[in-house]
């Protein structure tokens, strides 16, 4: 019985390589095919550029060569790898997750494999089994190369950025900790001076009941806050995903009261892009701009309106999720606009009564952050618009993927 090590010549090898480069761009399109069926995204999406989609067919002529010759790896490696990191960068980018890297590598070996045994039936080379079997592990090796190094750098900014995350969590949690702290001391004050002094006059314990009302008002938010950022920190694939669509108009729901009491119409657009997205994070966004919508309206307007608005959008070279928060109120006077993210800043803390601890903005750039994504504002001439975006992420896979 013969021994077969993955360096010995397979008659085998150098013909199917020979075959595998002729037909990589229909092996590409293949591949493409295969994934798009899987998910409701248009092909163009899954690589986004020429560039990119260039790769694919320098990772077939890289499995290719390994085919020929196993033991020149540390040629395969240099440039192939390179290629398949970026594939790692731009499906993290996408949000994917590595359970669908690998699906998609699957995918290609299939397709690889399927192809290989159908050309070899049709040649006249003759092998031993052994042979064959070695020639088909040399394919199950370069892509288990080409997996390995998409999914470690995948997985190398997914650490980087849970490492970011959790350190903006630390410094969040303490400013807010910090915040309620001062809030209970408030409460804890009034209710003493109410308790030492029991025959107040009704208008001055009326002031400190209110003080004690409003403070409770807004540890009620912040614990509020901090329990629907905590319900981010599941994985991906225990997060609960919604059309934005359904985001919006429960967050819309659920100040619907609020908005009401002040003679706010708070509305959503007509069209709104049909992508699936993060539910907490996006209704915890929402939820945070509407309330200033209304708290901060214009009550010298006899209409007053927010409107909430979703648009697919090219920001910094990739295609990300935009939503907007117009209104109609104050707006923001041009001196305090480069500080409204910061925490615990309030533009209108001088101008108006509303209650607040200055803290919704930061909350909404924390989460949006967290996303992948990011918050600003925009200051037409009557209103503002405050907006936050986040990658496009795939849709549901389809039935039977």
């Amino acid at each position: 019985m013969t021994d077969y090590d993955l360096s010995d010549d397979c008659p085998l090898a150098g013909a199917l390589a020979i075959r595998l480069r002729d037909s990589r761009a229909e092996l590409t399109q293949r591949w493409l095919d295969r994934i798009v069926a899987r998910v409701t995204v248009e092909p163009n999406r899954i690589f986004p550029t020429s560039e990119l989609l260039d790769h694919v067919p320098m990772l077939i002529d890289g499995i290719a060569a390994y085919m020929e010759d196993p033991s020149a790896a540390t040629n395969f490696e240099a440039p192939v790898v390179a290629k398949a990191m970026e594939l790692g960068a731009l499906r993290y980018a996408q949000g994917f997750d590595a359970y669908e890297i690998l699906k998609e590598y699957e995918i290609l070996g299939g397709i690889l494999f399927a192809y290989l045994a159908r050309e070899a039936d049709a040649m006249p080379a003759q092998c031993e089994k052994g042979e064959l079997l070695a020639c088909g592990h040399r394919i199950f090796r370069a892509i288990a190369i080409i997996q390995q190094a998409t999914t470690t750098h995948y997985l190398r900014l997914a650490a980087v950025q849970v490492r970011e995350r959790e350190e903006r969590l630390r410094y969040f949690n303490r400013t807010l900790s910090h915040e309620i702290k001062n809030l209970i001391g408030t409460v804890l004050g009034a209710g003493d001076v109410l308790h030492e002094i029991p025959d107040m006059p009704a208008e001055e314990r009326a002031r400190f009941v209110d003080i004690i009302r409003r403070n409770g008002r807004a540890m009620h938010a912040a614990v509020s806050n901090i329990l629907t950022v905590t319900r981010q920190d599941h994985g991906a694939r225990h997060q609960r995903n919604i059309l934005l669509a359904a985001a919006a108009q429960e967050s819309i729901r659920q100040l619907r009261d609020t908005a009401e009491a002040a003679g706010v119409s708070v509305r959503l657009a007509p069209t709104m892009p049909e992508v699936e997205v993060n539910a907490a994070g996006v209704e915890l966004c929402l939820t945070n701009y509407l309330t200033n919508a209304i708290k901060y309206a214009d009550r010298a307007k006899p209409e007053r309106w927010a409107e909430v608005s979703g648009a697919l959008e090219e920001r910094d070279g990739r295609r990300e999720v935009v939503v907007r928060v117009r209104d109609n109120g104050l707006g923001v006077p041009p001196e305090k606009r480069d500080a409204l993210f910061q925490h615990f800043y309030r533009a209108h803390e001088t101008v108006t009564d509303a209650e607040g601890t200055g803290l919704g903005l930061s909350i909404v750039r924390e989460t949006a952050t967290a996303l992948g994504g990011s918050a600003w504002a925009e200051f037409p001439p009557d209103g503002a618009v405050f907006a936050f975006s986040f990658p496009e992420r795939r849709a549901t896979p389809a039935a039977g993927g």
